[in-house]
């Protein structure tokens, strides 16, 4: 529903001609229709939620609306409270002004004195008009009321007499603008208040004040002699009229006792005057503290007189106990989310977290299965957690309230979110008190500050948490067996909330504080949508995205009707989607069944701007609506597009990197707040300069993934065309709020927006439609992408993204040369304490630990110089006048840091090395030492063994001896140091640096690097896919049979050269283990990384995911074979190992001694 400030303007066709009528002849068009009876009739014809929207849309327009609503057929009327229940305004009253501090409410709750105005007989004023200026500033009229002088104002009413409009003028704060400095309600009784003496009789108990418009002063005022009467009266008459006499005046204000100050007399035809005198009186009843009377307690008034009060039907009363149920035990809106509320709190968004940690893996160690178990155990463990607070009592009564059925639930839910902005705006109010007396009074108290941030944060609610609660609720107990009660209990939910996007309801996609899809959730509610409209679900997504308080909302409640939450400052937090139904005409021209309507929070907030995660959190976002959209709305703050661009680049980035984008999203910008016509026209060369910025982006972001080939522009990605798709809209207002009217030019131009979208999809081929089924299908898909991609989102746009990878680079290069120069440092100390004394015949072994501690000290200053060159490295990098070392200056600390670790590291693994080799060495002179006494042992032992066998007559047999040898060599053995070499996980070291290694591409890469199984890789034959090709689709089926088989025979024999190089390398390391008497050592697996590294760029036909596959092929074939050597360097290596050899041997000499 538009809100058009010239929908008031409206005229009925006629058949004749304008101008076909004899001049002679007064011309009357008996089919027009005064403007209020139209209003009338359309309130009589609306049901209740849509007269709220009515009266919202009016309201934002500066239109008068109905207070009292009359019916021509009961002559009974009706008080429009449940009407204005929705309408928000905020003002700030001059007394305010100096604190910058705001009020706002909902304006039947609001304790505003009310002012009426009203016709007794004939008046020569024109009273509506004169109200338009009474309310207007002098620059610029608005026509609050309909006037004669509108079109079709002058049309005898028909059925609106006895109307009674209300409007509210709020002030600003600034008193060169504001026309009076305290709110007031200005109310307007239509037709002759002597015909009407019921309404008069409620204005009069209900208002501050009633002005009189009169010039039949002789004529019957007896409605003004109300007993009940409250209200200041004042008579307003026309000294320029033939009969006016001023004893006849003085008579009237005598006999109904109206004082002489309270007398307004127009004297001279200028209106300005008059109106400032007016106003003055106004001004006056309203900062004399005035009766006032809130709207809702006019009901009350109302049932007195005998009138009709809209809020009195069955299901609006049970709606609003029903609601009041819940909300009349909030009195702290942060303590009722924690009790009533809990399951989505702390433990959904831990929930969230770890479901992303098990998909891109950022705190795993070396052991990866033993870290996923732990993340299962822990998720386990918070669901079981979240069961045990399931169903509070508020969520009981809310899962009642959505189960009654049509209007009793759309009612609840109303009535629900009411009362709780209501609760949330005081707490809001109070908590920015306190924050902003702490900022002025104790800025030192810093966590004071800090906590009161947070509960400012956190102290909306609304009905979307009982919906997140709703879905926590289902989401656990779908973790119990199917045959549980619990889960039972949950299972018709989803239809309900399947049923309330059919009725045209926000539902939650993205929850926007935990930044999750609850998918489980999602699913269901999408099957159940499916069945509800019996399988006729196709759909079209539009999305509308942009910077935090840019006006998404706005623009969407505009364009398509719905009800967005809207807001200054943040209020949309994930994103919500909005079914809106296609009608049978227009089904087959736009090939779907609903337009989906997703709405997002907006981008770059500053709430997360301060955060690590805020580029994150926002490329994430990006991603999902556009990749789940087919037509995209970019909203623009003014005409620069720079805030967007950045985000653009890496969501095309991060499309790229994903395996099967599946749609080509179409992309329009919106530029808000744009009222100058030459706007298109100037901005000409600004768009073609965006086309060239994300076209450079996405080539830039191809060569990083490697496709180029298929991937040269930005509309390559994304379908834009800066001239057709590129819309300019004014401001929403016209003038300063909150007495602004909405900018008819916007609402024009959203129309036309919305005119050429649809118009476009009429004719458009490239829009494919899908099902409800096949969309979740797609969420789903798209959404595991997003959560596996641990690298792009990360980065203000693609040019940083491109600038950290070659800043990586450059680093790997040096890290790699630091760990290779300190391996090779190792293995010839390892060495030299291999062969300590071997030459030797008494070796002095207590020497050793003194040479280890001249080894460790020579480590220290060699891995000390090594740390510097790799600093001395990065200041190089830095101080280089390339445009993408200043993209990268934030992470320089990173590096440095990194440098540091990276040392302490290796330090920490060649004390560990280094020790065991000593270890080791000292274990195997001990078994050296052994050999030589082991003979004289056993001949002692025998001696002694005949002695005692003989003093016991024990047996001598074979068995016997055998037993006997096997408590003299446990005895042996025990006098052997208990050392062993460490069992190393050769598997698991290399799955951890091939994780490591691939952690920049892809989210299907780090999906598939997660879950391969190294033991059973790189066995057979390595057999390139067609689908690995970085070549598009459309391109692949555009090549012949023969093309396609001499392609992929020319990558085969690439990778297998690769493999073959790699199997020499990994050759070459195994000897030279077996020759240094050395174990395995990572830095073998770097370089066969860097090796396939360095021969892939040399084949440019090689994709990102070919090379993928082809590095854990070749892992697969390293693991083995160095796991083999290692366990054969440790059984050598092993002291007890080499004694156990000998044993058949000594065993042998001991029978041999018998």
């Amino acid at each position: 529903m538009m809100s058009n400030l010239n929908a008031r303007h409206i005229k009925c066709a006629q058949d004749q001609p304008m101008y076909d009528y004899n001049l002679t002849d007064a011309y009357y068009d008996s089919d027009a229709i005064n403007p209020l009876d139209l209003i009338t009739a359309l309130f009589h014809c609306s049901d209740p939620f849509l007269l709220q929207e009515m009266v919202s849309k009016m309201s934002m327009c500066q239109f008068a609306v109905p207070l009292l609503l009359p019916n021509c057929d009961t002559h009974q009327s009706t008080l429009m409270l449940w009407a204005m229940r929705d309408l928000v305004k905020k003002f700030r009253p001059n007394s305010l002004a100096g604190d910058r501090i705001f009020v706002e409410g909902r304006i039947v709750e609001m304790d505003i004195p009310m002012v009426s105005f009203v016709r007794l007989g004939e008046s020569s004023l024109p009273k509506s008009q004169t109200l338009n200026k009474l309310l207007s500033n002098p620059h610029q009229l608005n026509d609050t009321f309909v006037q004669r002088d509108m079109e079709c104002g002058d049309v005898p009413r028909r059925i609106s007499d006895g109307l009674v409009e209300v409007s509210w003028y709020l002030p600003c704060g600034n008193t060169n603008i504001d026309m009076f400095t305290q709110p007031v309600a200005i109310a307007n009784l239509r037709g002759d208040g002597r015909l009407f003496k019921t309404q008069m009789s409620f204005l009069c108990q209900t208002s501050a004040a009633v002005f009189i418009f009169s010039d039949d002063l002789e004529g019957d005022l007896s409605t003004l002699n109300n007993r009940e009467s409250r209200a200041e009266l004042f008579l307003v008459t026309n000294s320029q009229r033939k009969a006016f006499n001023k004893e006849t005046l003085r008579d009237a204000c005598r006999k109904h006792k109206v004082k002489e100050t309270n007398v307004i007399v127009k004297i001279k035809k200028n209106d300005a005057e008059f109106v400032k005198t007016l106003r003055v009186q106004v001004n006056g009843v309203i900062e004399q503290n005035p009766i006032k009377m809130r709207v809702k307690d006019m009901a009350a008034v109302a049932g007195r007189v005998g009138f009709v009060v809209d809020e009195d039907c069955t299901e609006c009363r049970n709606g609003k106990a029903n609601a009041e149920g819940i909300t009349e035990s909030i009195h702290d809106v942060v303590k009722f989310k924690e009790d009533q509320l809990p399951l989505h709190g702390k433990i959904w968004k831990r929930i969230s977290q770890i479901e992303k940690e098990r998909c891109r893996m950022r705190n795993v160690g070396k052991d990866i299965e033993k870290y996923k178990s732990k993340l299962k155990t822990e998720e386990a463990k918070l669901r079981e957690e979240q069961q045990q607070k399931a169903f509070s009592d508020a969520m009981i009564k809310f899962t009642a309230g959505i189960s009654e059925s049509g209007t009793q639930r759309l009612y609840f839910l109303k009535w629900l979110k009411i009362q709780l902005d209501t609760h949330s705006r005081q707490n809001l109010s109070t908590l920015r008190e306190q924050y902003k007396d702490y900022c002025r009074n104790t800025p030192q108290n810093k966590e004071l500050i800090k906590c009161l941030d947070e509960q400012i944060s956190n102290c909306s609610l609304g009905p979307e948490h009982f919906f997140r609660e709703l879905c926590q609720l289902y989401e656990c107990a779908c973790s119990l067996p199917e045959n549980n009660p619990a889960r039972q209990k949950v299972q018709h939910l989803p239809a309900l909330c399947a049923q309330m996007l059919l009725d045209g309801f926000p539902v939650e996609l993205v929850d926007g504080d935990a930044s999750n899809i609850p998918m489980k959730w999602i699913t269901e509610v999408f099957t159940q949508l499916h069945q509800l409209v019996d399988t006729k679900s196709k759909i079209l997504v539009l999305t509308v995205l942009g910077v935090q308080s840019t006006g998404k909302s706005t623009l969407l409640n505009t364009m398509f009707g719905v009800q967005f939450a809207v807001s200054s400052g943040r209020c949309t937090r994930g994103a919500f989607m909005l079914l809106i139904k296609v009608s049978e005409e227009l089904r087959s021209e736009l090939k779907c069944d609903f337009i989906m309507v997703i709405d997002t929070e907006g981008l770059k907030s500053s709430e997360l701007a301060a955060l690590d995660i805020s580029y994150e959190h926002d490329n994430e976002l990006a991603t999902l609506v556009i990749g789940l959209s087919d037509i995209t709305i970019i909203n623009i703050a003014m005409e620069n597009s720079t805030e967007m661009k950045d985000i653009l680049q890496i969501v095309v980035h991060a499309f790229l990197r994903m395996k099967e984008v599946g749609k080509k999203p179409r992309c329009l910008f919106a530029h808000q707040n744009v009222s100058d016509m030459s706007a298109y026209d100037n901005n000409m060369r600004d768009r073609i300069r965006l086309v060239e910025q994300l076209n450079e982006m996405t080539q830039i972001a191809a060569r990083m993934e490697r496709r180029e080939a298929n991937n040269t522009k930005f509309t390559d990605v994304m379908d834009y065309d800066p001239d057709k798709d590129s819309y300019y809209i004014p401001g929403l207002w016209h003038g300063t709020p909150p007495m602004a009217p909405v900018n008819a030019g916007y609402s024009e131009a959203v129309y036309e927006l919305k005119k050429s979208l649809i118009g476009s999809l009429q004719t458009s081929d490239n829009i494919k439609t899908n099902d409800v089924t096949e969309f979740l299908r797609w969420t789903q898909s798209l959404w595991n992408a997003v959560k596996f991609e641990n690298f792009i989102f990360n980065f203000r746009n693609s040019l940083v993204a491109d600038a950290y990878t070659d800043l990586c680079t450059q680093y790997n290069t040096w890290e790699w040369s630091f760990q290779s120069e300190m391996n090779k440092w190792l293995i010839t100390k390892e060495t030299m304490i291999s062969n300590f004394g071997v030459a030797e015949k008494n070796v002095q072994i207590n020497l050793l630990r003194t040479r280890l501690k001249e080894f460790l000290h020579e480590a220290s200053k060699k891995l000390h110089e090594e740390e510097q060159k790799i600093l001395s490295n990065l200041e190089k990098y830095f101080q280089q006048k390339d445009s993408k070392v200043s993209l990268v200056e934030n992470y320089k600390q990173d590096f440095q840091t990194s440098a540091n670790s990276l040392k302490r590291r290796i330090e920490n693994s060649i004390k560990h090395s280094l020790e065991k080799a000593v270890e080791i060495r000292e274990g195997m002179e001990k078994v050296n030492k052994i050999k030589d006494k082991l003979m004289d042992t056993i001949e002692k032992k025998v001696r002694e063994l005949l002695k005692e066998c003989r003093e016991r007559n024990a047996d001598l047999s074979e068995d016997g001896l055998t037993r006997e040898f096997g408590k003299m060599w446990e005895g042996t053995m025990s006098e052997l140091s208990a050392v062993r070499l460490p069992e190393v996980d050769v598997y698991q070291d290399v799955h951890h640096l091939l994780r490591a290694d691939l952690r920049s591409k892809g989210g299907h890469v780090s999906e598939m690097v997660n879950t391969v199984d190294l033991k059973t890789s790189g066995q057979g034959e390595f057999l390139v896919k067609t689908d690995w090709f970085s070549l598009a689709k459309r391109c692949w089926k555009a090549f012949t049979h023969f093309h396609k088989r001499h392609l992929t025979a020319e990558i085969q024999e690439n990778c297998d050269r690769i493999i073959r190089h790699c199997d020499s390398l990994i050759s070459d390391h195994i000897s030279v283990m077996k020759r240094n008497n050395t174990g395995y050592h990572e830095t073998y697996i770097r370089d066969l990384l860097k090796a396939v590294d360095d021969q892939v760029k040399r084949h440019e036909q090689i994709s990102e995911e070919c090379a993928t596959h082809l590095k854990v092929h070749v892992c697969g074939r390293a693991a083995r074979l160095f796991q083999k050597t290692h366990k054969e360097f440790n059984v050598c290596n092993d002291p007890r190992s080499r004694l156990m050899e000998l044993k058949p041997i000594f065993l042998e000499n001991f029978f041999k001694s018998f």
